[in-house]
Formats: C-alpha cells, sequence, structure tokens
C-alpha cells in the first residue's frame, strides 16, 4: 500500500461526504431532524454518529502515536478482519453503537449548515493527517476498531466507506414519507 494510494481512498471519502450533503440539501431541517416513526435516528443523528466515528478515531490515532508506540505490520489477519467487518456492516443486522457515538452522544436537533462544518473540518483532519503521516507508519495497523480489532489504513479508510453507506441507506429510509395509519 502506498500514501498515494491512501489519499485516493480518503479523497474519494470526502466526495462522498459532498454528494450526501448536496443530497440533503434538498431537503428542510424538519425533515432532516426528525425521527423515523421506528424510534431510529434522523437523518441529521445519522450524520452525527458517523461525524463523531471519525473524530474519535483520529483522536485515539494521534493519541497512539503520540506514545511512540509500536505498531504491527498490516497482515493477512488485519486484511481478514477488515473483510469480516466490511462484511457484518453490509448485513442487515442492527448493532448496538458504542454509547459514546449512540443515542445519548447525538443532537435532537441541528442544523445541516453545522452539521456540514463540523464533518467538513473533520475530513479535512483526516487529511492533514494522512498527509503528513510518517512514511513509516504507510503499512502498520495503527487504528484499532472497537469490534474488529487493528485495522492498516486501507482497512480503516474501508470501514469508514462501509460505515457511510450503510448510515446512508438509513437517512435515505428515514426521508421517505411513512403512510398514515387509519387516514
Amino acid at each position: 500500500m502506498t500514501k498515494r494510494y491512501i489519499l485516493r481512498n480518503n479523497d474519494q471519502y470526502t466526495l462522498w461526504v459532498n454528494e450526501l450533503f448536496a443530497e440533503m440539501n434538498q431537503h428542510t431541517e424538519e425533515s432532516l431532524n426528525r425521527r423515523p416513526t421506528d424510534g431510529g435516528w434522523s437523518v441529521i443523528q445519522n450524520m452525527y454518529h458517523l461525524i463523531l466515528s471519525e473524530e474519535l478515531s483520529l483522536a485515539y490515532v494521534r493519541k497512539k502515536i503520540g506514545f511512540n508506540a509500536v505498531f504491527d505490520r498490516v497482515t493477512p489477519w488485519s486484511h481478514g478482519r477488515s473483510f469480516l467487518l466490511w462484511l457484518s456492516l453490509r448485513s442487515p443486522i442492527k448493532f448496538k453503537a458504542p454509547a459514546f457515538i449512540s443515542k445519548e452522544a447525538l443532537p435532537e436537533y441541528a442544523s445541516l449548515s453545522d452539521t456540514r462544518d463540523r464533518w467538513l473540518k473533520a475530513r479535512a483532519d483526516w487529511t492533514d493527517f494522512l498527509q503528513n503521516m510518517p512514511d513509516d507508519l504507510v503499512n502498520k495497523a495503527v487504528y484499532k476498531h472497537p469490534r474488529a480489532g487493528k485495522l492498516g489504513w486501507g482497512g480503516t479508510l474501508q470501514f469508514f466507506k462501509i460505515h457511510f453507506k450503510r448510515h446512508r441507506s438509513q437517512m435515505r429510509r428515514a426521508l421517505v414519507p411513512r403512510p398514515v395509519v387509519g387516514a
């Protein structure tokens, strides 16, 4: 894996985030903050879940690097964990989010503009980090996913992308008008 490959994947992910905001710009603040009748998260809450996931992941990576920790090389096991994570997030099985990025940490109401600003800052922070990351970390398993364990940068960005796709589907479903029963 090369730094160029990592940065290209990061850029693609940032493009997806921007495309999502262009799509959501067509909806009212009220509809973006409305929770589905099934008790799920609103569009904005889904976005904040993804933002917190990225912010806390970067904080973890920076903390580990700050300790001058010794990192393992990316191995076939790292790729296997990444694949299992990908597979699980592609499945219809619901997973309970870790407490620090679950319902209690999500806003009841937020503007799309503030949400965009925060997410784009997180994306810029990741881009800056990856651009300035020491070359000796390119093939190291630095990030530790709460369930999948240590992942390389390819696995980390793959997690962000598949996590995004899963929640983008939830956001789109949350915006679909539900028929009123008994009307």
